[in-house]
């Protein structure tokens, strides 16, 4: 919109309103800034045109910091910047004349090391083979070097150590009773180093419960449980206690403890297994542990796993039935192969004499 003026000379003047369309000046001009982990940085973008633009802040392929997709300004500030605030930042000007326009500002974030790790807990056998992996973040870019207890570790014909990205792997091939121990993974660059611990162990992996927690029976509950190992089984040891329950929380009994020795059979990894539970109390809560052991030792005890027995014996009738376990008797499968071990009942840790009997606290 504009206006005109006739001039005394008989000339005319212009009262001009003129539309321009935005323009943006990054600072720092170059669009790059760096920062250190835990300080603050601002980004800054100035915009001109008329009318007076609006400027939008946006991150290229994901959320800005605050979680938000879009914010409003001329600036933003980040605060305890990490490894998760860098990347691109865009600001973009428009003010109705014309394409907006868009510019870019690169954000870097200084950070020592950061390392995790996939498994802290490596399960294999002699013969087999073992992977280990580790996730390394750094800025600048870290060494990485793994270790063998406190010795640096070199390739060779059974080991290999590759690198794509951030993550970093050992493979070590044909595992020997040597191979078992602990491992580390060290990363260090200017700013700082850091580590973590993984161990590679042919003890038997912790015991996962596999059956219905209700029990069909008033009076006894079939269990059954999941471990792998590479080396033969040779003790499995069961424990069970029955809580007591009152308005407020649930008060443990006392322990009780089967020793179960599996006679050797075929060699299986996966083991697939189950025990009869008798005597126990009618409507009651009961909790068990599971642990196990071949040659290379006792495995970490399985989670506390609770389990719930009958008012009725015929109230569960809905449940599917569970394998017919014999008493004293451990099954074992592996893929479609079934086959039984049977086993002794040893005097328990606990010194507790197995009658597999449960007495009423």
């Amino acid at each position: 919109m504009f206006y005109s003026r006739l001039l005394m000379n008989g000339n005319f003047y212009c009262l001009c309103d003129v539309t321009v369309p935005p323009s943006i000046k990054t600072s720092p001009p170059t669009g790059q800034l760096t920062a250190r982990k835990g300080g603050s940085v601002t980004l800054e973008c100035k915009a001109s045109g008329n009318p007076v633009p609006t400027i939008m802040w946006t991150r290229k392929d994901d959320t800005l910091p605050s979680g938000e997709k879009s914010l409003e300004g001329f600036s933003i500030t980040l605060e305890k910047v990490d490894r998760h605030q860098a990347g691109v930042y865009q600001c973009t000007a428009s003010n109705g004349v014309g394409e907006p326009i868009t510019v870019d500002m690169q954000l870097h974030v200084l950070y020592p090391p950061e390392v995790d790790v996939e498994r802290s807990w490596v399960h294999t056998g002699e013969g087999y083979e073992a992977q280990l992996v580790c996730i390394v973040h750094g800025d600048p870019h870290p060494n990485t070097v793994w270790y063998q207890d406190s010795f640096p570790m070199e390739p060779n014909d059974r080991r290999t150590m590759e690198t794509r990205g951030n993550k970093h792997t050992l493979t070590i091939k044909n595992v020997q009773s040597s191979d078992f121990g602990n491992y580390s993974c060290i990363a260090e660059n200017s700013l700082g180093r850091a580590k973590k611990y993984m161990e590679v162990s042919g003890k038997p992996s912790p015991a996962r419960f596999r059956s219905d927690p209700y029990s069909r029976s008033r009076t006894s509950y079939n269990i059954t449980w999941q471990l792998e190992s590479y080396a033969p089984l040779e003790e499995v040891r069961l424990l069970y206690r029955k809580m007591k329950m009152n308005d407020t929380h649930q008060q443990p009994g006392k322990w009780h403890d089967v020793v179960l020795k599996p006679v050797q059979g075929e060699e299986t990894f996966t083991h697939l297994m189950s025990y009869n539970i008798d005597q126990l109390s009618a409507q009651s809560v009961y909790e068990t542990i599971v642990q196990a052991k071949n040659k290379y030792g006792w495995n970490a005890v399985s989670e506390l796993y609770q389990f719930y027995t009958s008012e009725a014996d015929d109230e569960l009738h809905d449940y599917p039935s569970d394998p017919h376990i014999k008493d004293m008797e451990l099954a074992a499968a592996s893929g479609s192969l079934t086959y039984r071990f049977n086993f002794e009942i040893a005097v328990g840790f606990l010194s507790v004499l197995m009658t597999i009997a449960v007495t009423s606290s």
